[in-house]
């Protein structure tokens, strides 16, 4: 009899097995709403599966689905309080929706935030997510209600214990905010030379940017590319160009190897190649090649806000 019954639900659970295992590939390919329907039923009929239920909160999560990832994770802790992921992922989903709602609402979920996030690194002590949650947290939070530089740098310091890279990104992201951009540069330069990866260089040219220093940018992620030789960084020359007007040769000729070279690997709708070759030519003055541009990335994605603003724009060069 007991071997009748395994006969006929193995079939069953072989299935769900297999929808789950698709679920997991899905999700590594950044297919978050095809995951999210495979897993939602799923999940609805195997409450005990805690894998496949986390699986749902990261799909929610990477859709913005606040709401719907706050409940799942609020549910794994629950399960299990003294896991440091579940802990650090629901305090990062409470934190994003605290983003998105007023702020009267938002200083009554922050203590919840912190929490979730001061459980992580205390139960993980070499969690470095939940560290880096901490840096920010503190930096950003006003000190009325619990921000503190000196907080930010105890996590920066513990960081640095981990991984030295990780250390110095966090003391230049530390210094950028508290504007001294001297000692910030400093520390994105010690990470760039110690890590040399695409995030460093990330950081470096990102700060460059924000201190209005396009062209230091522009270098900064061409020596990336020299390093890495990834075609999503043309894209970004491309764009630094396109947003502070300068260098548009060498910014059209990035992001046109960018368009021929694109693939999904790299990270960036082709359509936004369009778009910011419309932005060079509105640059120029080129209202006709501009157009061109602007409307090749419309008919690519018909609800592209960005593009329909940057029309307004182009349209309104003589």
């Amino acid at each position: 009899m007991n071997k009748l019954i395994y006969l006929v639900l193995f079939p069953v659970l072989a299935f769900g097995q297999l929808n789950v295992g698709k679920a997991k590939a899905l999700l590594a390919e950044k297919k978050f709403y095809e995951a999210e329907k495979i897993l939602s039923p799923y999940v609805k009929n195997n409450s005990n599966d805690i894998a496949a239920l986390e699986m749902l909160g990261d799909a929610y999560a990477h859709q913005k689905k606040w709401d719907e990832a706050i409940a799942i994770f609020k549910r794994l802790v629950a399960h299990d309080s003294n896991n440091a992921n579940y802990q650090y992922k629901y305090g990062g989903v409470l934190g994003m929706k605290s983003l998105a709602v007023s702020k009267l609402k938002a200083l009554g979920m922050i203590g919840d935030v912190k929490e979730a996030f001061l459980n992580a690194a205390r139960l993980d002590p070499e969690h470095i997510d939940a560290r880096w949650a901490l840096v920010e947290l503190y930096m950003q939070l006003p000190g009325i209600i619990g921000g503190s530089k000196s907080k930010s740098l105890q996590y920066a310091g513990e960081l640095e214990k981990l991984s030295l890279v990780d250390g110095y990104l966090a003391k230049g992201y530390i210094h950028e905010y508290d504007e001294e951009p001297e000692l910030a540069e400093k520390y994105y330069k010690l990470a760039l030379s110690l890590g040399g990866s695409v995030t460093c260089f990330d950081k470096l040219s990102h700060f460059y940017e924000n201190q209005n220093q396009p062209d230091k940018a522009i270098e900064t992620i061409e020596h990336a590319y020299d390093k890495h030789n990834k075609n999503s960084l043309h894209y970004q020359i491309g764009k630094v160009c396109a947003d502070y007007n300068v260098q548009l040769e060498k910014g059209e000729r990035c992001l046109k190897m960018f368009i021929s070279n694109h693939s999904v690997k790299d990270g960036v709708p082709i359509e936004w190649g369009y778009f910011r070759l419309a932005q060079i030519n509105k640059n120029r003055q080129d209202k006709i090649e501009a157009l061109k541009w602007i409307n090749k990335a419309l008919s690519t994605r018909a609800d592209f806000y960005q593009a329909k603003e940057e029309k307004e724009k182009i349209l309104k060069l003589r």
